[in-house]
């Protein structure tokens, strides 16, 4: 055991509805193998619906266990009952039932020897009103909250990744306003979030890659190509992403943003100069910032400036897609260099983003993941304590 976090609620501060924590990670873990076996098995009729939920619950275990050993500062299940860290709005609505959306382009990256690569990540898209079928994420909350020794969260990506799922072709059947789609997933993220707080959840990680990837003017294009509007995007649709929180009064609320990454790939470039002034004084119902921060695409920290004074900023320095482990001395002197913008106390450490937003996983070892959380805590534990 490195750590032995508080399993109290953390205590009030000037930073948030709560203190900080520290050291955290953002959300997926690598699937083990035998739950992807298993995942197979399930699809090709070989083990039932119980049989793999055993298997499934077991993995969640491991994934507590993990982060325990580790000493974060906060639990979560890894995401281990999703396909796509989408899948807890994803699996929990109808309507989504139409032809495939145009395809993505995924950028190669030399540092992971990977090329470019188009493809429709989605196999289907938008094709009815949208409405709330079963509820994903409180079955993962429940899970956790019965074996967490410590403060824990549960994870809901942004509505607004609904745009993944659209088709300017006949999407606009349903929904002439795609901004009129994103409204009823906010409302059903909205359900979600008053769901799992009667069940005792007291925060809440709202991933939205949706709004990161708009640095990039290629992915401007892309939205205002499908209809959409990328300056919609950063207007109305920042406006529906803070709307969540007032969802659930008391409860703290995170907000992901990274550009995507997926087997040596990314989605978009660029620094968050380009949004910043949209996004960051326009969030005030979130308490904490995770911001990808681990590689040169990301710019500098100049931009947290326009954060709020009551947001705690957690800096995802530690890469969750290169293999190699970065060094203690590396990982504070960048801390060190983001609080000559915003103060030490409203800053935070994690990973940059999770170890498997999809159940392939990126390609890293189980035991760099370990190192590489086991790092995030020791870190934090130099340079702040726990909170």
């Amino acid at each position: 055991m490195r750590g032995t976090a508080d399993a109290g609620a953390p205590g009030r501060c000037a930073y948030g509805r709560r203190m900080p924590f520290r050291a955290e990670n953002v959300g997926s873990l690598l699937r083990p193998a035998d739950l992807l076996d298993a995942r197979a098995q399930l699809d090709a009729g070989a083990i039932d619906a119980a049989a793999y939920k055993a298997v499934e619950d077991r993995a969640v275990d491991a994934a507590i266990a993990l982060q325990r050993e580790c000493g974060l500062d906060v639990l979560s299940d890894g995401e281990m009952r999703r396909l796509v860290f989408t899948g807890s709005l994803i699996d929990s609505v109808a309507g989504i039932e139409g032809p495939p959306p145009p395809p993505t382009t995924w950028h190669g990256d030399p540092a992971y020897g990977s090329q470019d690569l188009t493809r429709t990540v989605a196999q289907h898209s938008v094709s009815d009103r949208l409405r709330r079928v079963r509820s994903v994420a409180t079955e993962e909350w429940t899970y956790v909250r019965a074996r967490a020794d410590r403060p824990a969260k549960a994870t809901l990506p942004s509505p607004l990744m609904i745009g993944k799922w659209w088709n300017p072709a006949t999407s606009i059947e349903a929904y002439p306003d795609p901004f009129d789609a994103f409204a009823d997933a906010t409302e059903i993220v909205r359900d979600e979030v008053r769901e799992l707080a009667r069940l005792g959840c007291t925060y809440v990680q709202i991933d939205a890659t949706d709004i990161a990837t708009l640095a990039d003017p290629a992915v401007r294009a892309q939205y205002d190509g499908l209809g959409i509007g990328a300056e919609r995007m950063l207007g109305e649709g920042i406006e529906l992403l803070d709307s969540i929180t007032s969802a659930a009064p008391g409860v703290t609320f995170a907000l992901h943003l990274c550009k995507g990454n997926s087997e040596g790939r990314y989605i978009a470039a660029g620094a968050y100069d380009a949004i910043a002034a949209q996004v960051f004084p326009r969030l005030p119902g979130y308490d904490v910032l995770l911001l990808e921060y681990d590689d040169e695409r990301s710019g500098g920290f100049a931009p947290l400036a326009l954060t709020g004074d009551h947001q705690v900023v957690v800096l995802g320095l530690v890469s969750s897609k290169r293999p190699a482990v970065e060094t203690d001395g590396e990982i504070k002197a960048r801390i060190h260099e983001a609080a000559q913008v915003v103060p030490l106390a409203r800053l935070a450490l994690s990973c940059q983003c999770g170890f498997g937003s999809n159940a392939e996983g990126n390609a890293i070892t189980r035991d760099a993941q370990r190192a590489k959380l086991e790092l995030v805590v020791d870190v934090a534990t130099d340079v702040w304590g726990h909170a």
